[in-house]
């Protein structure tokens, strides 16, 4: 039985892709971009192993539409057995519904293109959105985190969603940046932002949580 490193999975995701999403977070990151949001998923920690066929039975149970699925990190392809088989179930699940499978990468897609294990996994999406995220280059769009990340439509369906995602055209739910999400776990209660925050936007919501008497603690992004 194949399992996955996994950080979290959610439903519904609404800011990394059009419609209701159900998203999955892989655990695992040696990339280590500075100034990247999810330091917490950089720990490729064995204790966060997951059979793959139970994330795609969380999948298979969810209770409303999902018209896609996104999938990030960590770094997804740095697991690209356990993605492939993950991605190979999520076909089987969906069937012929048109919901879409949006990838995220902090490799450059060039380099994603010319290595097997990796071409095999973007067979199997719809779109990527693809290298590493450059500080300086936050340039605000929903769906890439700086300006040098490519969002590259693979298939008909990521063509139809995702060509006009970054030149004015995007449907309303793709301008949405940030979606919060509470946990309440073991380790106590977590607060999961969701999304792709402009430039400042994460320090800005930390400064109203303490105005507000909710002191943020220990975050991710710092």
């Amino acid at each position: 039985m194949t399992s996955l490193l996994l950080s979290k999975a959610h439903y519904p995701v609404t800011t990394l892709g059009p419609g209701k999403r159900a998203g999955i977070w892989t655990q695992g990151c040696t990339i280590g971009c500075d100034g990247c949001l999810s330091r917490d998923t950089w720990d490729a920690d064995p204790r966060t192993e997951a059979p793959v066929e139970a994330v795609l039975g969380w999948l298979d149970s969810l209770p409303g539409p999902v018209d896609g699925i996104t999938i990030s990190g960590g770094e997804p392809f740095q697991q690209p057995a356990a993605v492939a088989e993950l991605l190979h179930g999520i076909h089987a699940w969906r069937g012929k519904a048109p919901a879409d499978i949006l990838i995220f990468s902090g490799y450059a897609y060039s380099r994603l293109s010319r290595v097997a294990e990796s071409r095999a996994i973007l067979d199997l999406c719809d779109a990527v959105v693809a290298g590493p995220y450059i500080d300086g280059r936050n340039d605000g769009s929903p769906l890439r985190g700086s300006s040098n990340q490519r969002l590259v439509p693979l298939t008909d369906l990521g063509r139809e969603r995702y060509e006009t995602a970054f030149d004015g055209a995007a449907p309303p739910e793709q301008g949405k940046h940030i979606q919060v999400s509470v946990n309440d776990g073991p380790e106590g209660r977590r607060v999961y932002y969701i999304g792709i925050p402009r430039r400042g936007d994460m320090d800005q919501l930390s400064s109203a949580l303490e105005r507000a008497g909710v002191h943020a603690g220990e975050v991710s992004w710092r």
